[in-house]
């Protein structure tokens, strides 16, 4: 009885077995259908018109952390003021930003190209001026200062009731580079034209045609600022100049406010730059910022202070259709994850009024930058995810 019990028993582990080795084998090799689903949302959509509803020569877009967008720019005399937009569609204004010119500041007038920027929850704001001190009485005295603010919105504080540095010429246009890699930071900026005769092939053909005696130059300086903004580190670097020979790739474009004897003067001004990769792209624009020919070329180098090379495809941005006088532009990305430029023009059917633009910017694969621009008209970016999703039958 006992074997009999003890061989059923057996037997029925073994069974057990089988049939659980059975199983794990049907299941390690049972084939199912699958399929797969593409779901896309749309994170980001807005759009705008160009011209944008603002009346700004210089302009600055400041995406700031509070998610908003503010626009700077030349349009006051003593001072200025900025625009605030969720979308870049509706400007609202935020009023005057920064009040100069008071008897207690260093500046007196012409306040020109605020450029601002958010660090360390504050925001400072870049700008030129004309200096109090003007001993030798000269025309133009403009130099470069700072304010600060705890908002994008101001009021704006004089950070230093002084300019940054003073240099023996008059300089405009201040733009500045953040390398948070090494925690240095340069400034950059443009010597006048006034009282700064150059000799050039172009000089010596428009006075031997009796069109000029002398052409005035401006010139784009970069030099290491100290980090609280008190000052320069080093002696300012010559980075971007006017050619100096009538063959030079770039005379031509750079010299056809001289050439079309609008003013006895050639500039490089309004400089703007930002790296990609290991490249550094400068932006710049050449010929009269009150006249049709206004135009936009770049430079590149591998080092923040150079040398730059001046691009093979300039100009990148210059008049054509509706649009004249295109310049002074800056960079930004939008959360598209594009790189889009922000600029100046004027209307063709309205020249006297600078206005501002906003158009698609481009670094190619073979590192050329493009701007697909100027344009008129609705301009629309939207920024889409897809997730594909697999589902089992």
């Amino acid at each position: 009885m006992k074997k009999n019990t003890f061989l059923s028993l057996t037997l029925a582990l073994m069974a057990c077995w089988t049939m659980t080795s059975c199983i794990r084998c049907s299941f390690h090799y049972e084939k199912k259908s699958s399929h797969t689903t593409k779901e896309t949302w749309t994170l980001f959509s807005t759009s705008w018109d160009n011209p944008l509803p603002l009346k700004f020569g210089d302009p600055f877009l400041l995406h700031a952390s509070d998610g908003k967008y503010y626009m700077y720019g030349t349009s006051m005399e003593d001072g200025f003021e900025a625009y605030v937009s969720d979308s870049l569609s509706n400007w609202q204004p935020c009023g005057r930003v920064y009040q100069g010119g008071q008897a207690d500041q260093w500046n007196v007038n012409c306040f020109w190209a605020p450029e601002v920027y958010e660090r360390n929850g504050k925001y400072y704001m870049f700008f030129s001026a004309n200096y109090k001190e003007n001993p030798t009485n000269e025309g133009e005295n403009f130099k470069i200062g700072v304010a600060v603010s705890d908002s994008p919105a101001g009021p704006f504080k004089d950070l230093y009731n002084r300019p940054i540095f003073n240099p023996e010429y008059p300089i405009i246009d201040a733009n500045v580079y953040f390398d948070d890699e090494t925690g240095k930071c340069y400034l950059y900026f443009s010597r006048c034209c006034y009282k700064h005769s150059v000799k050039s092939e172009i000089a010596d053909k428009l006075k031997a045609d009796g069109v000029y005696d002398s052409i005035e130059e401006s010139w784009v300086y970069g030099v290491e600022m100290k980090p609280d903004f008190s000052g320069v580190i080093g002696e300012p670097k010559l980075l971007l100049c006017p050619p100096k020979k009538l063959n030079d790739a770039q005379a031509e474009w750079e010299s056809r406010s001289a050439m079309h004897k609008e003013v006895n003067r050639r500039w490089t001004e309004g400089s703007y730059i930002f790296r990609e990769g290991d490249t550094y792209y400068i932006m710049y624009s050449a010929n009269h910022y009150g006249g049709e020919y206004y135009a936009v070329g770049y430079a590149t180098s591998k080092n923040p202070l150079g040398p730059f090379k001046k691009a093979d495809n300039n100009p990148v941005l210059q008049k054509e259709g509706k649009v004249l006088g295109t310049g002074h532009c800056m960079v930004i990305t939008l959360p598209d994850e594009n790189r889009y430029c922000v600029y100046h023009g004027r209307m063709a059917d309205n020249p006297n009024e600078r206005v501002v633009l906003i158009d698609p910017l481009s670094i190619e694969k073979d590192g050329r930058l493009y701007v697909k621009g100027p344009s008129t008209g609705k301009r629309k970016i939207v920024k889409k995810r897809t997730i594909t999703k697999r589902y089992e039958d």
